[in-house]
């Protein structure tokens, strides 16, 4: 059963969403929180395209991390963090179209890990939405003892 341990976890990911420069600059917008579940989408522009024209598959790896590791996110007590420890995508069909929609949720709830999926569709126009990729993902929970932040760099104690 999937249950938070942190009642305003919708506040907490906004807040760390907002934190993360790399998404500003991808471009990625969340559009549902619930608990256990993320979902989002990014305007695509030829910033995000590979040589071909498609989708980068890099920007659809981000958005399974993305989507998965914020669903994670809506479990943990607001002073965890969550980390990516595996992510398997699997490519499904190319990105061509006008924005990608992301969503993410957790299968399984642990008390360090949490198993998560996540799918990306690709939207153009008033077509159907295509499903492009699919990623299974191994979320960490880390607690804040097993924080140490100092002004050079973050370490993870083991």
């Amino acid at each position: 059963m999937i249950k938070t341990l942190n009642p305003n976890f919708q506040n907490t990911i906004n807040e760390r969403l907002r934190n993360q420069n790399f998404m500003a600059l991808v471009g990625f917008e969340i559009t549902k929180i619930a608990e256990g579940l993320v979902e989002g989408e990014l305007l695509l522009t030829s910033k995000h395209q590979q040589h071909r024209g498609f989708v980068h598959g890099g920007v659809t790896a981000t958005l399974a991390d993305i989507t998965a590791g914020l669903a994670a996110v809506s479990l943990v007590p607001a002073d965890h963090h969550v980390v990516t420890a595996d992510l398997k995508i699997s490519y499904l069909n190319p990105g061509v179209g006008e924005k990608l929609f992301a969503r993410g949720w957790v299968l399984k709830q642990g008390r360090k890990l949490n198993f998560c999926e996540a799918e990306v569709f690709c939207h153009d126009y008033n077509k159907p939405a295509v499903l492009i990729a699919k990623a299974s993902a191994i979320m960490v929970t880390i607690t804040p003892d097993e924080l140490e932040i100092n002004s050079e760099k973050l370490e993870i104690k083991s």
